[in-house]
């Protein structure tokens, strides 16, 4: 995948302020809605978001730093990796989602949460969108960042990016769906 870097950062930007809205909204609903659950198995609309607020925690530090120590310059087009561009791909919202296995360690279900969920959400979402801006300022096809999963794999950073805000709005529509 081709596209120019300013777009793909735009579009990146515009997903996750429309996932910091969502977020913003669910703060007017009762607990007893955000931890409502459609099957014993399924998640609730917080355990979403907290399963997202735990990846931010891997990403968010690691994508800054990779930012700050970078001293290389932006470039006009994002080539996508093979790698990245498949795990990107993967995390797109679909009309018939693929469930797909997590981590325990990032699997919230039954957890006791409350609104805080969503405030760390939204201050998580507000970092990207800050992350995002100062990426403008380098290269994304040049910079690489580990993954969750293992410090062997690294992808371009465009496809980080990618990867992240797109698994966010995977788990974004499948807390929608509670509502």
């Amino acid at each position: 995948m081709k596209i120019p870097t300013l777009q793909l950062i735009d579009e990146l930007k515009k997903i996750t302020e429309e996932n910091i809205q969502f977020a913003e909204n669910l703060l007017n609903q009762p607990d007893e809605k955000l931890n409502f659950r459609l099957s014993e198995n399924s998640w609730s609309i917080l355990e979403c978001l907290e399963h997202l607020n735990r990846y931010g925690n891997f990403y968010i530090p690691e994508i800054r730093k990779k930012i700050e120590n970078s001293d290389t310059k932006p470039t006009e087009i994002f080539n996508s990796g093979i790698l990245g561009n498949y795990f990107a791909k993967s995390m797109l919202p679909k009309e018939k989602l693929n469930t797909m296995k997590t981590f325990k360690s990032m699997n919230p279900i039954h957890s006791k949460l409350d609104k805080s969920v969503l405030n760390e959400f939204i201050a998580q979402q507000k970092q990207m969108i800050h992350l995002l801006s100062e990426a403008r300022n380098i290269d994304l096809n040049k910079v690489k960042t580990s993954i969750s999963i293992s410090n062997l794999i690294k992808l371009k950073l465009g496809d980080t990016f990618r990867f992240v805000i797109y698994h966010n709005l995977r788990h974004i529509e499948q807390a929608k769906r509670n509502l």
